[in-house]
């Protein structure tokens, strides 16, 4: 599988109904602005996905290749779980979003949002297991984008629209699968 395509889907569809797509929502709302918060989106995930993919990648670098691949197989089973509880939104534990401007704002509450996040936890699995890293940190971001573009430049319009249980059973499924294909793929005489 090619590590673009598979981090680009796996982020893609995580992140419908994450917290991450709520504050896009919230944040496109706030500033009326659809491009400066989409830019910071984009900027913030770079960042946040590029630092994750690098500890995703040094990890991969210290652990027998065995230990790897179980702890993958183990990881993307988690995040499949972890995928099925749904994120809300609370006023306590969301960021508000600093008095910049839609760029600034968005940038800073992204970053903070993402930090431990299923999507960041999800690009150090995928950094561990693909190469090479530029793939998987443009595939995450590229996924990032596919899922909370639409939702800033549609906004809340559409947002109540969107099948959120059956994005999360995808989701789960596809992570799912990804840690069967992980296993699969380490038994001797597999594909």
């Amino acid at each position: 599988m090619n590590a673009l395509l598979v981090s680009t889907l796996a982020v893609a569809i995580a992140e419908i109904g994450d917290k991450t797509q709520l504050l896009a929502l919230l944040l496109a709302a706030r500033y009326r602005k659809p491009w400066p918060v989409v830019a910071g989106i984009l900027v913030a995930t770079l960042l946040n996905h590029a630092l994750a993919g690098w500890v995703g990648n040094l990890v991969a670098g210290w652990i027998d290749p065995q230990w790897l691949r179980w702890g993958v197989v183990v990881a993307f089973a988690a995040v499949a779980a972890w995928t099925l509880v749904p994120d809300k939104m609370d006023e306590e534990g969301a960021p508000k979003p600093p008095r910049f401007g839609p760029f600034v704002a968005t940038t800073i509450a992204f970053f903070l949002v993402e930090m431990g996040d299923k999507t960041q936890v999800a690009t150090v699995v995928l950094a561990a297991q693909y190469a090479p890293l530029w793939q998987v940190v443009a595939g995450t971001t590229l996924g990032m984008l596919l899922a909370n573009a639409p939702v800033v430049l549609l906004g809340a319009r559409f947002a109540d629209r969107l099948p959120l249980k059956a994005a999360r059973w995808t989701a789960a499924a596809l992570f799912a699968a990804l840690a069967v294909w992980v296993a699969w793929k380490g038994v001797p005489g597999a594909l």
